[in-house]
């Protein structure tokens, strides 16, 4: 923030998902007690899922979740974590010079540290007049942007002052999250060539969110064309797909997995996959889309398969949240 000699107007708040501190499986346990527990991420009956979390998956899951963890952890420590980090000192130090010192700029997980009560205190403590809070989900669902909606109202109800909030519940087409995922996968193109067929990879939910009023489904949708459209392909040289499906219930489909056994048998052995509704990434980019499938994807008889980036803590995704975070602010 520029040293102005005054308070800022506004506070932003960036949160992402969150991530176990370690990736050993106490340390993963701990994480997944607290993001399993939010009835907005399952949406069963409170004493029947305690029995099942913490009778069944709280010991049979940190285990494999912790090696998962271990594939893919860094000198940094966590991807996510990291990668978030640098994300919001690059928004930051774009939105001080936009605004002169008037904006201040922290990151909070929604699991894990930093918590929201934490860094919404921090924002506090300087003396903010306006909060503006970002969830770095482009598109939205009830379990992540919902979920951070819940927490901040939570800690906001303690405060004597309610500064006046803003919340931006989607960017799911916002034109320059569209233009730069679209030079993000160009560019990728341009430095190792261009793939035959191209995967956009979402984060799936339960079939059921659907009729319960989430525009989830639409809206990766809408991105995903928005973004085809930027790169000027046909509709045979794309696919949308949803992964990390959990349990036995139907989820949002069609499954990455299955699209991935079956491409090889329509002739398609050379796919790029890209995930647009991960700010930075993951455990679920990195792993699951970046290892997990790539195993599934040459076992069917594919030849080539390559993960392209999210956007992370490039300038242009700082510019690109930068650019949004001042027009709701205008």
């Amino acid at each position: 923030m520029a040293d102005t000699g005054k308070a800022p107007r506004w506070g932003v708040l960036l949160v992402n998902l969150g991530t176990p501190e370690a990736p050993s499986a106490a340390a993963v346990r701990r994480y997944l007690r607290e993001f399993l527990w939010d009835p907005r991420v399952v949406e069963l009956p409170r004493p029947l899922w305690w029995i099942i979390l913490n009778g069944l998956i709280l010991w049979v899951r940190p285990s494999k979740s912790a090696r998962a963890y271990r594939s893919i952890w860094t000198d940094k420590g966590s991807p996510l974590l990291a990668l978030s980090m640098a994300l919001s000192r690059a928004v930051g130090a774009e939105i001080s010079a936009r605004s002169g010192g008037e904006i201040v700029v922290e990151l909070a997980m929604r699991y894990g540290k930093p918590g929201i009560p934490q860094s919404l205190e921090k924002l506090r403590s300087v003396g903010i007049e306006g909060l503006l809070v970002l969830p770095l989900y482009p598109q939205y669902s009830s379990p992540s942007t919902g979920s951070v909606f819940d927490q901040v109202a939570s800690v906001l109800k303690t405060w004597r002052y309610i500064p006046e909030i803003r919340f931006i519940s989607d960017y799911h087409v916002y034109p320059a999250y569209i233009r730069a995922v679209a030079r993000r996968i160009r560019d990728f193109w341009k430095e190792k060539g261009k793939a035959g067929f191209l995967l956009f990879s979402f984060h799936g939910l339960p079939e059921r969110s659907r009729s319960l009023g989430d525009p989830y489904y639409q809206q990766c949708h809408a991105s995903a064309k928005r973004i085809a459209d930027e790169l000027a392909l046909s509709e045979n040289d794309w696919q949308l797909v949803f992964q990390s499906r959990f349990g036995r219930g139907r989820w949002l489909q069609p499954y990455c997995v299955e699209i991935l056994r079956t491409l090889p048998q329509r002739g398609v052995k050379d796919v790029d996959v890209v995930c647009p509704g991960f700010a930075v990434d993951c455990l679920e980019t990195l792993e699951e889309i970046g290892i997990a499938n790539e195993a599934v994807f040459r076992k069917a008889g594919g030849e080539r398969y390559r993960l392209i980036p999210s956007l992370n803590d490039s300038p242009e995704h700082a510019d690109v949240l930068a650019g949004l975070i001042k027009e709701y602010l205008q």
